[in-house]
C-alpha cells in the first residue's frame, strides 16, 4: 500500500501562456505558489477492482497497473486551484512507487499532463501539474527548447520575510460556482489561433506581469507583486466574457471599497476562487467584505512538492 499527496496552488500570473500553442510560438511564462490543500492518493497494488473514477482508471490504464485506489482532497471542486492535477501527480507518485520507480519531479508532472490531455482529452496546460510536483514558488518558463521538454523550472527561494508576507496579505475566497475551464480554454485557444489582436496582446503581457512577479517574490516585494496581479485581471478578463461572472464582480467591488490592492480569479476561472492582496492590516475588513460572496479559506504555503511513502496493510 502507498499513499500520496501532492499541493495545489495560486496562480499570480502567466495561466494560458502555458497552454499550446502559445509557449512554441511565443514563449510562454507562468509564476506560481504551491499551497497546503492537497489530493491524497491511497493505492493498494496489485488487487484488481473497477475504479468509477474517470482519472484514476485512466492512470491504472496508462501505467499497466491494477490496484485499488482512494482519492481524496481538501479543496473544493472546481476551485481553479489546480486541484485535478494535484490528483494526477499524486496517482503518477503512488503508480510508480508501486512499481519500484523513483521518477524526478519533471516526469511526474509531465505524466500527470499528458494523462490529463491524451487519455481524458482535457485542454489545459502544464504549470498545475509543476506546482504539485515541485512545490514552493515557481518561475516556469515554456517553450524553451534547451530542455528535453520545452520547460525550464526555477525554484525561487522565499525569505522568511516573504514566507510570512504572503501568507498574511492574501485572502483566498471560493465563490461556490461551477467553472467550465474546458470549454473556456477552447474559446481562448481558437481566438489566439486567429491571431485576434486583443487575445494576442493580453497574452503577452500576461508572461511579462508573471515575470516582473519572479522577481517581485526574489525581493520579497508583496506590495509590488499585489500591483502586479492587479494588472493582470484586466488581461486575463480580457481573454473571454465567461472568465469572470456577476459574483466574482461582486466580490472584487466589495474586495477594492475596504483597501484590496491586487485582485484576480484563479485557473481559467468562470467561478471557482479568488485571491485578493492587501495590506495586512486590512485583511479583516477584506474577509469581512468578500464573505457574502463565498467561502474564506485558510491556507498555507507548501514548501514540497508531492510525498509518497509506503503504507502497511494493517495502518
Amino acid at each position: 500500500m502507498f499513499v500520496a499527496s501532492a499541493p495545489s496552488r495560486l496562480d499570480f500570473g502567466g495561466g494560458w501562456t502555458d497552454v499550446p500553442p502559445y509557449p512554441e510560438e511565443r514563449g510562454g511564462f507562468v509564476c506560481n505558489l504551491a499551497i497546503e490543500r492537497r489530493a491524497r492518493v491511497t493505492l493498494l497494488s496489485g488487487l484488481a477492482e473497477a475504479n468509477r473514477l474517470p482519472l484514476v482508471a485512466a492512470a491504472l490504464r496508462r501505467a499497466g497497473a491494477v490496484g485499488r485506489v482512494t482519492l481524496a482532497s481538501d479543496f473544493p471542486i472546481g476551485a481553479g486551484l489546480g486541484g485535478s492535477s494535484a490528483a494526477g501527480v499524486a496517482l503518477a507518485a503512488a503508480i510508480a512507487a508501486a512499481q519500484g520507480q523513483q521518477p524526478d519531479p519533471a516526469w511526474l508532472a509531465e505524466w500527470s499532463r499528458a494523462l490529463e490531455v491524451e487519455e481524458l482529452g482535457i485542454a489545459g496546460g502544464r504549470q498545475d501539474h509543476y506546482a504539485a510536483a515541485f512545490g514552493g514558488a515557481l518561475g516556469l518558463t515554456f517553450g524553451d527548447r534547451t530542455s528535453g521538454d520545452g520547460v525550464s523550472v526555477e525554484q525561487i527561494p522565499l525569505s522568511a520575510t516573504a514566507h510570512a508576507a504572503l501568507e498574511a496579505r492574501i485572502t483566498l475566497v471560493y465563490t461556490g460556482e461551477s467553472r467550465m475551464s474546458g470549454d473556456t480554454i477552447t474559446a481562448v485557444l481558437d481566438a489566439y489561433r486567429r491571431r485576434s489582436p486583443h487575445v494576442v496582446e493580453a497574452l503577452d503581457r500576461m508572461a511579462v506581469l508573471a515575470r516582473g512577479m519572479r522577481s517581485a517574490l526574489h525581493a520579497a516585494d508583496v506590495t509590488t507583486l499585489a500591483a502586479l496581479v492587479d494588472e493582470h485581471w484586466i488581461h486575463q478578463r480580457a481573454l473571454h466574457p465567461r472568465i469572470s461572472t456577476e459574483r466574482i464582480d461582486a466580490l472584487e467591488q466589495a474586495a477594492r471599497a475596504v483597501g484590496a490592492q491586487g485582485l484576480k480569479a484563479l485557473g481559467a476561472s468562470g467561478g471557482g476562487c479568488v485571491m485578493i492582496v492587501s495590506d495586512a492590516d486590512d485583511v479583516a475588513r477584506v474577509v469581512e467584505a468578500v464573505s457574502p460572496f463565498g467561502d474564506v479559506l485558510p491556507w498555507r504555503i507548501a514548501a514540497r512538492g508531492v510525498e509518497v511513502s509506503p503504507l502497511s496493510s494493517d495502518a
